[in-house]
């Protein structure tokens, strides 16, 4: 499968990479030949200095015979430009990555359709949807929802503390018989760990685990975490996710939003109804405590700058705040951000890749999910007829290492895989695999 790539800014980066991990063809395009060179000396993919809004660069990167071409510079136009220009020239799917909200209306949407730009996508709503939802689950540090929410998928931080550090997934299972549940990934330091039944939890692992909704309350007990009741909430960064979250919560919780810039907090208090929006510094622990941090349920840090929300986060948490949310958009900071204590990391360009992942892989993809700070995704797969899935019991049929079956969804039943489980014709399956696992999984439903 052939993939160009337009921009290798760190979201063009970051996709080049996990394309690349999972066999791809990559082509990567950008002006910028320091970038270039950075891919070049780590990747053994095309990389082609040049504008992607010139025909002779779409042409010298082979786009006639692209099967997908993803433009995510920094540059909307651009953006825009050349995913029409790659249309034109043969490319078989675009994506292009846009700043405006207003082009994914309905009254304007259908125009980038009939000009032939298949996907448009907005990180930052991206983003605002995956804060909401880490707000209404708001024991675990994120969670996954699949067959409307009957079956989820829960990331948990082991403190010392959780009942079930130090010990197997075996004898968790044998001594709790009464919870039908599975860890599909450990998140271990840099690592990532698709476990086996004799794999030993420590303190600090992010812990992924499969439930029933009915087992959910059970399942986080043995992690150690309940529920909190959000009632309060602060958000630190007037940027475009945090003014979005501000109105998709105001009308259940408390909301006061902090930016220091004072043009845009004028702008911002036109957009919103109920939210208190203050302007000054969200760093000053005087000013936080003037607005009342103590008594702030979930505090969430959304500026431009990811070092401010790693700090302003750590000095929420020191002052009580039990649920703290920071976009860290510098991927090498995500294990760090997580290892110091911070609630919930989000990532857009993490966020982006997942939903772009679901274009690529070849087999009948539902949705992908990448896990933030870890390298492994969450695929649900549809089950076609005549695949090898449905030959044996999942115990016999010789998985990949680094992938698990977490999950089956049929019909309206939803339930966890076990070794004994038969897939069949017409199921929903939800896989948990490292990216070099990932061709291999496929040919399972293919």
């Amino acid at each position: 499968m052939k993939i160009i790539i337009s921009g290798a800014g760190s979201s063009g980066t970051y996709l080049a990479r996990m394309l690349y991990q999972a066999k791809k063809d990559i082509v990567v395009i950008d002006k910028n030949k320091e970038r270039l060179a950075y891919l070049d000396s780590h990747f053994d993919f095309l990389t082609i200095a040049g504008s992607s809004t010139s025909f002779e660069t779409l042409k010298n990167a082979g786009v006639r015979d692209a099967n997908l071409f993803i433009s995510v510079t920094e540059s909307e136009e651009t953006n825009i430009v050349s995913a029409l220009l790659a249309k034109r020239m043969g490319a078989h799917k675009v994506i292009a990555r846009i700043d405006n909200k207003e082009y994914l209306s309905e009254a304007y949407r259908n125009n980038f359709t009939e000009l032939g730009i298949d996907e448009l996508i907005y990180p930052e709503t991206l983003a605002t949807d995956e804060i909401v939802g880490i707000l209404s689950q708001s024991g675990a540090t994120k969670t996954y929802k699949f067959a409307d929410g009957k079956l989820l998928v829960f990331a948990l931080k082991l403190d010392s503390q959780a009942p079930i550090v130090g010990r197997s997934l075996q004898q968790i299972s044998e001594k709790r018989r009464d919870i039908d549940f599975r860890a599909v990934a450990i998140k271990r330091n840099r690592d990532t760990i698709i476990p086996r039944g004799t794999d030993v939890f420590q303190k600090g692992d992010l812990v992924y685990a499969i439930c029933s909704d009915d087992d959910r309350e059970s399942v986080m007990e043995l992690a150690g975490k309940t529920d909190i009741e959000i009632r309060n909430i602060m958000i630190l960064g007037g940027s475009r996710i945090g003014w979005k979250t501000a109105q998709r919560c105001e009308s259940r919780s408390y909301v006061k939003l902090i930016e220091k810039d004072k043009l845009k907090c004028d702008k911002i208090v036109e957009e919103l109804d109920e939210t208190i929006v203050i302007n000054g510094d969200g760093r000053d622990s005087d000013l936080l405590l003037e607005e009342g941090i103590e008594n702030t349920d979930a505090f969430i840090a959304v500026t431009g700058d990811t070092e401010t929300n790693i700090l302003s986060c750590l000095h929420a948490k020191r002052m009580g705040v039990r649920k703290t949310i920071a976009e860290v958009e510098n991927i090498e900071y995500l294990s760090l951000a997580e290892g110091l204590g911070i609630d919930t990391v989000i990532n857009k360009k993490l966020i982006m890749a997942s939903y772009i992942y679901a274009h690529v892989i070849a087999a009948q993809v539902a949705s992908v999910q990448c896990l933030t700070a870890s390298t492994a995704e969450i695929l649900e797969y549809y089950v076609p007829d005549g695949v090898r899935i449905t030959k044996k019991p999942l115990k016999d049929l010789k998985f990949p290492t680094g992938a698990i079956i977490g999950g089956i969804i049929r019909g309206k039943d939803s339930f966890v895989a076990k070794g004994d489980s038969e897939i069949q014709v017409g199921d929903k399956v939800v896989v948990f695999a490292l990216p070099e696992a990932i061709e291999a999984v496929s040919k399972f439903f293919r």
